[in-house]
């Protein structure tokens, strides 16, 4: 059987685009908000190397992303692994959870870019952010600036894509210019005076906070995955996701470790500590204030594409399970003239509106707890499990030394998830039973598994070459 989309969705994205995408989503506002809460967690300007760590974590999994992306490339993402590889043991339970989750986790994520951008609007704009964090005035104006993004994903794909990479240039310029002011002022001694003792075993700092340090890490690789959520809408996907996945992280992982260096080395390490905006203080040193306000509000352009590009690709997820009746009729339904999933803009628009009034810790912990639980490590066990059951798959491309980057991918979700707060991590688990419960409901008046046949669906059970020319 082909792997061709059914009918609704159009192949518009090319390989800069998607790379585009990535990047745009994954460097958004967050390095420019949590570098010192990094330096905190970590203990001093060892930080950096919480990065180079992170960046592993993230390029071994988005080898798993890589491999699944190019042989299942459908819209939703990580719904088609789920799909494919359990729907023969476990009917519609692992994509519908998945499902369930990221109409969560996925908007959460985005709304943590809003309340980052709001701090940075501080600095711009008296009375929007103080030291305790957003103002109820920043609130509205993050509760407005969702209403737009929302308004602006109403276009044709091609043109999103086109939009998109702009934003991607947008935010390349601000990180380089923050990396340029940083380093025209850097202090080499500064920079690598690291803690005494901070690397020794048992009692050091770097290995004390080495575990929230990385949920702040990959918290800011997260978007790597983005093309692949937009699998059914990517040109050539079998060459254009792996290539977008890996060049994207490469990229960015480049960016964070210059700019994390470059603010050690420009900001003496008390005030980085404390500082809100620390990205406007290290242009403000270097070229004045004049300048640091200009480049500051491409910073929040920056995180606007950011929010942008997260909502783009998530909005798809409910979208396909809900054209496998797995999901709320609804969520299948596209807009008759721009052929977007409409319910699905719209509602995590609304979630990430909400999530946005809450403080940025809060939100960072119990979006990547709920993620590591249903996405990362289910997708560890989809590569294992489509390698033995479904050899015959075509797959473009294969992970480089399986499976080294799958078995350092799962020991570091694991390690970061249990890292996370108890509050985090128990409501994580509370909201898989609740969608364990929900999916009862719906298997037992659907009739399916465990109520009924387990109707399995192998969508892509043939050659995946058909997909994308």
């Amino acid at each position: 059987m082909s792997s061709s989309p059914r009918p609704g969705l159009e192949r518009k994205i090319g390989p800069l685009q998607a790379t585009a995408i990535n990047m745009t989503q994954m460097c958004g506002i967050g390095p420019f908000v949590t570098i010192p809460a990094m330096v905190v967690t970590l203990g001093g300007p060892q930080a950096m190397f919480g990065w180079l760590i992170g960046a592993v974590i993230a390029l071994a999994d988005g080898l798993i992303w890589a491999e699944l992306g190019a042989a299942l490339p459908g819209a939703g993402g990580t719904y088609v692994y789920l799909r494919e590889a359990f729907g023969f043991r476990t009917g519609r339970l692992m994509p519908f959870l998945f499902a369930w989750s990221a109409v969560l986790f996925i908007p959460l994520i985005m709304s943590t870019g809003i309340i980052g951008l709001v701090q940075y609007l501080g600095y711009l704009i008296p009375g929007v952010a103080d030291d305790g964090g957003t103002t109820t005035l920043g609130k509205v104006i993050g509760l407005g600036i969702i209403a737009l993004i929302v308004l602006a994903l109403f276009r044709k794909i091609g043109e999103i894509g086109k939009l998109t990479t702009v934003l991607f240039g947008i935010m390349l310029f601000a990180a380089l210019s923050v990396i340029v002011a940083a380093f025209t002022h850097f202090d080499g001694a500064q920079a690598f005076a690291f803690t005494p003792g901070a690397f020794s075993f048992g009692g050091g700092a770097f290995w004390a906070g080495l575990g929230a340090g990385l949920i702040i890490a990959i918290y800011d690789y997260l978007g790597y995955n983005t093309s692949a959520y937009l699998g059914g809408e990517v040109r050539d996907p079998g060459r254009t996701l792996p290539r977008s996945i890996i060049l994207s992280i490469l990229g960015i992982m480049s960016l964070y470790f210059l700019l994390q260096l470059g603010v050690l080395g420009s900001i003496p390490l008390e005030e980085l500590k404390n500082a809100t905006s620390v990205a406007s203080t290290v242009l403000e040193q270097a070229w004045g204030t004049g300048a640091a306000k200009v480049i500051t509000v491409f910073i929040v352009i920056a995180a606007i594409g950011s929010v942008f590009a997260g909502l783009l690709g998530g909005s798809r997820v409910p979208f396909e399970a809900a054209r496998d009746k797995v999901f709320l009729p609804v969520f299948a339904r596209l807009h008759p003239k721009l052929n977007l999933p409409t319910a699905g803009v719209l509602t995590m628009g609304a979630i990430a509106a909400v999530g946005s009034l809450f403080t940025l810790t809060a939100v960072i912990n119990a979006a990547v707890t709920v993620l590591v639980i249903v996405q990362s490590l289910a997708q560890v066990a989809a590569i294992v499990v489509l390698r033995r059951r479904r050899p015959e798959l075509e797959r473009p491309y294969r992970q480089w030394l399986y499976p080294i980057p799958t078995i350092i991918a799962l020991l570091g979700w694991v390690y970061i998830y249990f890292s996370a707060t108890l509050l985090s991590i128990g409501l994580s688990v509370g909201w898989i039973v609740l969608g364990v419960a929900a999916f009862l409901a719906y298997a037992k008046a659907e009739r399916v598994w465990p109520f009924g046949p387990k109707g399995i669906q192998e969508t892509f059970a043939g050659a995946a070459e058909g997909a994308g020319k």
